[in-house]
């Protein structure tokens, strides 16, 4: 089944990739021969799930990408106030290898343009450079969640072309800026900015920036979440240079691109992106990477000002139909078939507010495994969902046609209208609703279409003859026709109540057709749905045998035609006809006792219907 989020990423990708413009770095050797139509998207969730598509497993170096991760490694070492003192976090609205300082405080504006970053470099512990450039491969490692690599020949080609990242090296050395050789933190810059990474390791790194610091992937902590929160702060408003405001004003995420061609973006809490394209813009940006982000964020609904409460996860809960029976009294067959089918119908209680990291998560928990056969019937319970998004309601809306497609049917417990723009999907092609006011229903309905598929045997009648119930059928044919000579037909409007708490025995009510609901009224006036009856089931019993009033409340939940043996009647039968009336009562409590036991399973089960 093809995955609703690898859909939207293959779509954008399609797209982006039609645009060849721009050209690939050539002030780097190296980088001048890269192959400028790679292309490669990949997405990364805080929880550690990956989407890609492209050529995200293709090797480049990190680049200018990697200022965030040292600059976090920076402020781990020497603290807030120690680095705020060399490298401030104001954009600085000038190219990214602009040779200036602030003409106030005359330290580099920000730590994403190289100024600040070789700053950053030179301001992490180690004895000597190559101590600290160990600890920073390693923490980029730990970001990534594998061991990354240095490219020996691309840093070779910046070391051999870099004069103007010296030249910006003894300017910070002459205003004491950086306080030690600048040629070793020039050439400490030029080899973190040669780390080998793929887009799959920089969605890594972004995922772990939107995950507080903790790779999702292994678990490891890569940096404190109060110093996850400043640099994602700078990468707000520097992280894509002179284009910076343009970025997120229409794209709405911390980002930082490379000259390599990658541009990495967080949605803290929910997600990392990561976009590979060699070929760049003018301000040193990949096009197609600023193209698939502005892509992502309109589709996904990504940009951080967006008002809503997000959930993690929006599965609050998910069982199958053996777990949570409806309360509908079934035949034997039919019990039978839903103990051995019944895993086959899946429900997902959600909530909160539906963006669209918690609506992947949705389609991520209810989407099949590739090796696993789709569901007979899913059932999403929406009562506890507060908002849903518009790129969640088209995310769970093509869900549905997907699982449709896979011989799955979808409704929707959504007693509010949440999803009402979802209904023309979730809705029968002969235009019976799957949309459901109340989970017993939605239960009701995921069991028949278990029961439609798999059960042989005998199933419950929509409609039965009087003589056919099955309570006057298992008696003798004698004594069946003097009892059904004693009942009176009677037929109850929807919504009639039949019985209420403390009313007098009403006798024994055989159902023909329709259905009623048994209800649990507490003493504090709360309501809760027992049971529902149908054609073949019957109710009284207890109440008439016994002599006593009605403990539960009967109501008619549409048209009911049913066969009423009053108490009088009763009466004349035992009084007449012992036989046959111990033949009637021997069924009775048979079936009397199959009905309590429904009822203590009902009334066991939490939660409303």
């Amino acid at each position: 089944m093809t995955d609703v989020v690898q859909h939207i990423l293959e779509d954008v990708y399609a797209l982006c990739a039609e645009d060849t413009s721009g050209a690939v770095a050539d002030y780097i050797p190296e980088l001048a021969s890269a192959e400028p139509d790679r292309f490669g998207i990949c997405l990364t969730t805080a929880d550690g799930y990956v989407y890609e598509v492209g050529d995200t497993r293709v090797p480049f170096t990190i680049q200018s990408v990697s200022k965030p991760f040292t600059y976090a490694l920076a402020l781990a070492d020497r603290g807030e106030e120690a680095v705020a003192a060399k490298i401030d976090v104001e954009p600085s609205g000038e190219p990214f290898n602009e040779i200036s300082l602030d003409p106030v405080t005359e330290r580099p504006r920000n730590p994403m343009i190289n100024a600040g970053a070789i700053t950053a470099a030179s301001l992490v512990t180690g004895d000597t450079p190559d101590v600290q450039f160990d600890r920073i491969r390693r923490s980029f490692s730990r970001f990534a969640g594998r061991e990354l690599e240095l490219n020996a020949a691309v840093h070779a080609s910046e070391a051999a072309t870099g004069h103007r990242n010296r030249a910006i090296g003894h300017m910070l050395r002459s205003f004491g800026v950086v306080e030690s050789d600048p040629d070793a933190a020039v050439d400490l810059y030029f080899r973190q900015c040669s780390l080998t990474v793929t887009g799959r390791d920089i969605a890594a790194m972004a995922a772990t920036l939107a995950n507080n610091g903790t790779n999702p992937c292994t678990g490891e902590i890569a940096a404190d979440p109060v110093l996850t929160e400043r640099v994602l702060s700078v990468m707000t408003t520097c992280g894509m240079y002179d284009g910076a405001g343009d970025w997120v004003n229409r794209v709405g995420l911390p980002a930082k691109s490379g000259v390599a061609g990658s541009v990495m973006a967080v949605l803290p809490g929910q997600l990392g992106i990561s976009v590979f394209s060699p070929r760049l813009d003018e301000h040193g940006n990949s096009v197609r990477g600023v193209l698939a982000c502005r892509e992502l964020s309109r589709r996904l609904e990504l940009h951080f000002l967006h008002v809503g409460r997000a959930a993690r996860s929006a599965v609050r809960a998910r069982y199958s139909i053996v777990d949570a029976p409806s309360r509908r009294r079934r035949t034997a067959s039919e019990q039978r078939t839903l103990a051995e089918r019944g895993s086959r119908a899946r429900v997902y209680e959600l909530h909160g507010d539906l963006l669209f990291s918690a609506a992947e998560s949705v389609v991520r928990a209810v989407t099949p495994a590739a090796d696993e056969a789709p569901p007979d019937a899913v059932v999403l319970d929406m009562r506890r969902v507060d908002d849903v998004s518009g790129v969640a309601r088209s995310m769970l809306d093509a869900l549905a046609e997907q699982l449709r497609a896979a011989g799955c049917a979808a409704g929707l417990v959504d007693p509010r209208g949440t999803m009402a723009h979802t209904v023309s999907t979730l809705a029968d092609r002969d235009g019976s609703g799957r949309v459901f006011a109340t989970l017993d229903s939605a239960l009701r309905w995921a069991e028949d279409v278990v029961l439609d598929r798999w059960c042989n045997g005998p199933r419950q009648a929509t409609e039965v003859a009087l003589a056919a119930h099955p309570v006057l059928a298992a008696t003798s044919p004698a004594h069946r026709d003097r009892i059904m000579a004693l009942t009176s037909a009677v037929t109850y409007p929807a919504g009639t109540v039949v019985a209420d708490v403390g009313d007098p025995a009403l006798g024994l009510v055989l159902v023909l057709s329709g259905r009623v609901s048994v209800e649990f009224v507490a003493a504090d006036d709360v309501v809760r749905p027992v049971s529902t009856l149908s054609a073949g089931m019957s109710f009284g019993e207890i109440p008439l045998i016994r002599r006593s009033e009605f403990g539960l409340r009967i109501t008619a939940v549409e048209e009911t035609a049913v066969a009423v043996l009053a108490p009088t009647d009763f009466e004349r039968l035992r009084m007449e006809n012992p036989a046959a009336t111990a033949d009637l009562v021997i069924t009775l409590l048979d079936r009397a006792y199959e009905q309590v036991e429904t009822i203590v399973g009902a009334l066991r089960r939490s939660g409303p219907a």
